[in-house]
């Protein structure tokens, strides 16, 4: 595929939400993004993915002052947590709006569309 670009598709949920699931669903909607994700890769548009562990896994780091300060869990509380990406090459952002309507997330939470910026691009800008 030739694409015109990449597009991170970042999806957010109430992580509650999935764990209050029951286990045929969750078993469900992972299938859905199974079926997605080789959909995707068939037509070539498929780069990367994964499903991120639980916020309460995460950690903060900030430099200040040269210090290195870490705090457990994710920068801001909110009610919907980043959940996992995908990475896909679209010819627009239109395109990739389309994929990330296909994303389960998208249902029950959001999903947010991004343009990246090129390797050399950032490199040249800087």
């Amino acid at each position: 595929m030739s694409a015109a670009g990449q597009y991170l598709l970042l999806f957010y949920r109430p992580e509650e939400s999935w764990d209050e699931l029951p286990e045929e669903d969750r078993k469900a909607i992972v299938g859905e993004y199974f079926a997605l994700v080789e959909d995707l890769r068939v037509k070539g548009c498929y780069v990367t993915g994964a499903p991120l562990q639980s916020v309460t896994t995460a950690t903060t780091v900030r430099v200040r002052d040269d210090e290195v300060v870490m705090t457990d869990g994710p920068f801001a509380e909110t009610k919907e947590q980043l959940g996992g990406y995908f990475l896909i090459e679209a010819e627009s952002l239109e395109e990739a709006s389309a994929v990330a309507a296909r994303v389960p997330a998208a249902r029950f939470g959001s999903v947010e569309v991004r343009p990246v910026v090129p390797a050399r691009v950032a490199v040249e800008a800087g």
